[in-house]
C-alpha cells in the first residue's frame, strides 16, 4: 500500500467516524432546525477545529500520555459528562416551554469547541486514524492527514448544518419541536451518563 493509499484510508476512516450519528451531529442539527444555516454553521466550524486540536495532540503522542494519566482522563471525562448533561437540561427545558426557544447552550462558535474539546475520547479516536492512515515508513504523513480530515470535518458538519436548515425542516422542527427537543435531551442525558460511568469505571479498575 502506498503513502497516499493510506491517507485516502485514513480519511475514509476519519469521515466514517465524524459522520455518524452522535452528540456533536445532534447538536448541529437541532441548532440548524431551531436557530438557523448561520449559528449551526458556526457551531459545525467549532466542533470541527476541536476536532483538528485533538488530531494535532494525537499525532504529538498525547493519546499515550492521557491514557497513562488516569486522574487527567477521569476529570476530563466527568468534565464532558457534566457538558452533556447541561445541553440534556437546556434542551429538557426548551421541550417543556410553551414557547419557542429559539436560544440554545449548544449554539455558536465557543460551544463547538467546548463540546468537542470536552471529549477525551476524541483523541483516541484520532489514534486509531492516525495508525490506519499513517505507513510505518512516513510516519510524518500524520501531520499531513490531521489538517486534510480537519477540512472533511467542517465539510460534514456544515453538510449538516446545510441540510437541516432548509427551511422544510425548520417548518417541520417548528410542528414537533417538543418531541425534538425532548429526544434530544434524552439523548444527551444518556451520552453524559455514559461518559461519566466510563470514566469511573476505568478509575475504579486502575484502582
Amino acid at each position: 500500500m502506498t503513502a497516499v493509499d493510506s491517507l485516502l484510508l485514513g480519511l475514509a476512516t476519519f469521515a466514517v467516524v465524524c459522520a455518524s450519528p452522535g452528540p456533536a451531529i445532534l447538536t448541529v442539527v437541532q441548532t440548524a432546525m431551531a436557530r438557523g444555516l448561520r449559528p449551526a454553521l458556526m457551531l459545525a466550524l467549532g466542533l470541527s477545529l476541536a476536532l483538528g486540536v485533538w488530531g494535532l495532540l494525537a499525532a504529538a503522542g498525547f493519546g499515550v500520555v492521557l491514557a497513562a494519566a488516569p486522574s487527567a482522563l477521569l476529570l476530563l471525562k466527568i468534565l464532558g459528562g457534566g457538558y452533556l448533561l447541561w445541553l440534556a437540561f437546556a434542551s429538557g427545558r426548551a421541550a417543556a416551554s410553551d414557547e419557542p426557544v429559539r436560544a440554545r447552550a449548544a449554539a455558536g462558535f465557543r460551544a463547538g469547541l467546548v463540546l468537542n474539546l470536552s471529549n477525551p475520547k476524541a483523541v483516541f479516536a484520532w489514534t486509531a486514524t492516525i495508525a490506519v492512515g499513517t505507513p510505518a515508513a512516513a510516519p510524518g504523513l500524520a501531520w499531513l492527514l490531521v489538517p486534510l480530515a480537519t477540512i472533511l470535518a467542517v465539510a460534514i458538519n456544515g453538510g449538516y448544518a446545510l441540510v437541516f436548515s432548509r427551511r422544510a425542516m425548520r417548518r417541520a422542527y417548528d410542528r414537533t419541536r417538543r418531541w425534538i427537543d425532548g429526544m434530544a435531551a434524552a439523548l444527551f442525558g444518556l451520552a453524559g451518563l455514559a461518559l461519566i460511568r466510563d470514566g469511573l469505571i476505568g478509575a475504579v479498575r486502575r484502582a
